[in-house]
């Protein structure tokens, strides 16, 4: 095959495997908006985090008419041979102390979490990093983001979400 023909299918694998992520995640997009709307806007969500090196975290973000109205956090460490959690740190934030922790899931509501999906999560170079997208809440984002190729560790970009639900977890 001759060096053009190589580039040539090479760039066409890449923009139909990035216009295959563009479709899945607007797909996607119409299913939260189905669920935001039998939900009234009012939902929670939750994200969570692991390390290889045995901590991990896990942050709930609650959603009224729209808005960012509570996060709820708590980090635990897990013992390499029991599997045992142990909490190392919980909180709650509302109204006015939102936002008042270092850690913890950025306030988004999910139309924010799609955007940056179409916007940054999903756009990066696929020459250099690893993307991920899957849908199993419910046909809504459970992981969006990538992971430079170069990276041994814990460098995922994006965001994981355990679970979506109508009912309130914090007020």
């Amino acid at each position: 095959m001759k060096p053009l023909t190589c580039l040539i299918v090479l760039f066409l694998l890449i923009s139909c495997k990035k216009d295959a992520l563009q479709s899945d995640l607007e797909l996607s997009r119409e299913v939260w908006l189905a669920f935001k709307k039998s939900a009234n806007n009012n939902y929670s969500y939750t994200v969570k985090s692991e390390s290889w090196a045995g901590f991990g975290d896990s942050t709930i973000i609650s959603v009224s008419n729209g808005n960012v109205s509570g996060r709820k956090y708590s980090s635990y460490i897990m013992d390499g041979q029991t599997g045992q959690k142990t909490v190392r740190d919980t909180w709650t934030e509302t109204g006015t102390s939102l936002n008042t922790h270092p850690h913890g899931a950025p306030t988004l509501n999910m139309d924010v979490v799609y955007e940056k999906a179409a916007k940054e999560w999903l756009r990066a170079d696929p020459e250099q990093n690893m993307i991920y997208f899957e849908v199993k809440n419910r046909g809504m984002i459970s992981t969006c983001g990538f992971v430079n190729k170069g990276c041994m560790d814990d460098c995922f970009t994006g965001i994981k979400i355990s679970d979506i639900s109508a009912e309130q977890n914090v007020r």
